[in-house]
């Protein structure tokens, strides 16, 4: 018999000595879940059940009886998470396989977010990732990694001048997933991360409160590369590229500063107002590489803006988009895998939001958090640099990826979500 404590779905209220409206208690014979009409209430409770015990101390929990979906048994597990990854879900039924493997990638993407930026820089997350990747599919992986004053030499200019005031030399990962046997065959999707493994905020420097947690601005690199995992895991059959764009953004003589102009590969001039808006300015590179590939569609992952966490809380991510069929895509992804996703306001003139006098644009306004509508002006300029005028182009402003402080629905520290909605959307998307 398992030594797991039991998690059971119920009809009887809490008990009277319970404060409040609780939808969970626990008795002798384990925890209780009282059952909801609204699914998604239904699993913010579970998830609230899975904290509990966690916080009790339990290492050991199990569904038991009848209602356990693929949804709700993820979400218990979600809730019942332990920073260093040491508790156990045993998963029962049709989805105890899938739910095994999602587990497993979602851990592993957790930690490369939670381990600090002396462990994780920029030429280790790549080794990292690559590593991972080429053990689950070893005959289908090729990758580089595009490191310091080679990112010059590449015109890789928008990573090598946010990282290159850091001993740890800025890098871009380019990582080729092609199942097909085909050298040739078409790139169906680059997925790009942002990989900045420690922010200070530059020059426009961060305070130390805003600065405890950036270890975590790495958050889309690990999302990203937890997607592509999790969906060759699936048995995904398309040709996909990743590009990590890693750099650390620190501060010595050499670092980039407010007034600075890049001219990126394609002509395009950056004024620099704000080098503490340094992911856009990372990924601007990887959407270019995007293009030069010749990519299908292409998705961007970033812990982009504290903007999109005013506007959806730290329990949403936040999607753009000006292709509306891709949104759309997006969006039902994220209903299948029961991630919440909201879409936010894009359109092409947010690209002139941010208007320099010296430069096609600047890569922010010159205002605490970039001002009003900041998240969307933050996409305004990624669209600049989106192949196509932006069709088959979506990005996820990563809000809800890190916890700063334990909650009543997470522990402290990495999420993974955002991990299954687009592994979901690289295997569903035609």
């Amino acid at each position: 018999m398992s030594s797991a404590v039991q998690v059971r779905f119920t009809q009887t209220p809490a008990p009277a000595q319970y404060k409040g409206n609780s939808q969970c208690y626990l008795t002798d014979a384990g925890m209780h879940i009282v059952l909801m009409e609204q699914e998604e209430l239904l699993l913010r409770s579970i998830q609230k059940a899975g904290r509990k015990l966690d916080q009790l101390g339990i290492t050991a929990i199990e569904p038991a009886g009848d209602g356990w979906t693929r949804d709700r048994q993820w979400a218990l597990s979600q809730g019942f998470t332990d920073t260093k990854n040491t508790n156990t879900v045993v998963f029962q039924g049709e989805s105890k396989a899938e739910l095994e493997q999602i587990n497993e990638v979602v851990r592993w993407s957790r930690e490369l977010i939670n381990l600090p930026s002396s462990e994780i820089y920029p030429e280790s997350l790549c080794e990292r990732v690559i590593e991972k990747l080429q053990q689950a599919a070893p005959n289908h992986i090729q990758a580089r990694v595009v490191a310091g004053d080679q990112l010059l030499a590449e015109e890789r200019f928008g990573i090598h001048t946010v990282g290159r005031a850091s001993k740890r030399a800025p890098a871009l990962l380019e990582l080729d997933f092609n199942p097909t046997g085909d050298a040739n065959a078409a790139v169906d999707f680059a997925l790009i991360g942002k990989g900045i493994t420690f922010d200070t905020g530059g020059y426009s420097i961060k305070s130390n409160e805003g600065m405890v947690a950036m270890k975590c601005d790495m958050g889309g690199a690990a999302t990203v590369a937890g997607a592509l995992l999790l969906a060759i895991r699936q048995g995904l059959n398309k040709r996909v590229s990743l590009l990590l764009c890693c750099a650390e953004n620190m501060i010595d003589g050499t670092a980039y500063k407010n007034g600075d102009i890049i001219t990126y590969k394609n002509g395009t001039r950056v004024e620099i107002v704000n080098t503490d808006a340094e992911g856009r300015i990372v990924l601007a590179d990887g959407l270019l590489r995007a293009g030069e590939l010749g990519a299908k569609r292409i998705i961007d992952a970033a812990t982009l803006t504290g903007a999109a966490q005013v506007a959806v809380g730290t329990e949403y991510n936040a999607l753009f988009a000006v292709d509306d069929d891709f949104a759309t895509a997006a969006l039902q992804a994220a209903k299948a895998t029961a991630e919440p996703l909201w879409r936010l306001p894009l359109a092409h003139w947010h690209q002139e939001n941010c208007p320099s006098a010296f430069a096609d644009t600047a890569n922010s306004k010159p205002i605490k958090g970039g001002g009003s509508g900041g998240a969307s002006n933050a996409s305004g300029f990624l669209l600049r640099f989106a192949p196509n005028k932006g069709q088959g182009w979506v990005h996820f402003d990563l809000a809800g990826a890190y916890q700063n402080n334990a909650n009543g629905l997470w522990a402290a520290g990495a999420t993974g979500l955002g991990i299954r909605n687009i592994a979901a959307l690289l295997t569903s998307a035609g």
